[in-house]
């Protein structure tokens, strides 16, 4: 039986992925004044971090292209390189594809205590699968609206010109 946490991780993911139709490569290299990172970054993003959330911390491999953590990882910026670096189409790939991942592996491990405990930058401390699960649902949403505002931006920019 899934649990609700995989229910809740595939809506946000699929709330993403619908939004993210939405936009075109050139939109989502677009780096606004006042945002330190585009579209295509913060998509690039949310697969990283899921990634190393989901398998990282647990000490088993990560699913990324080569260069990808240099691009998307946090802490990186557009301007290192990352708006190059992948096709928009290559990251809703991976996005698309990660959940199943996920829950294939880690479904009957939830209540399991990670290799490598982690705290956020907030303060969260996290040292199960499940805790760790449950935090990306915030870190997508954060990333969502963030998405969502740019695209609004652009629009906006675009409806003048």
């Amino acid at each position: 039986m899934s649990d609700y946490i995989f229910s809740q991780l595939n809506f946000v993911r699929n709330n993403t992925l619908q939004l993210a139709s939405t936009v075109d490569e050139r939109k989502s290299e677009i780096l606004l004044d006042g945002f330190g990172n585009h579209i295509k970054w913060n998509l690039g993003h949310i697969y990283f971090v899921q990634e190393k959330f989901a398998f990282h911390f647990n000490g088993e491999g990560m699913h990324l292209p080569p260069g990808f953590g240099e691009l998307y990882a946090s802490g990186t910026r557009p301007e290192h390189g990352a708006d190059g670096g992948f096709a928009l189409a290559e990251i809703l790939g991976l996005l698309g594809g990660q959940m199943t991942r996920i829950e294939s592996a880690l479904s009957a491990r939830l209540q399991e205590e990670v290799k490598q405990p982690y705290t956020t930058s907030k303060g969260l401390h996290l040292s199960k699968v499940n805790e760790f699960l449950s935090f990306c649902l915030y870190h997508e949403g954060m990333h969502f609206e963030k998405i969502k505002i740019i695209l609004r931006l652009i629009e906006r920019e675009d409806s003048r010109n």
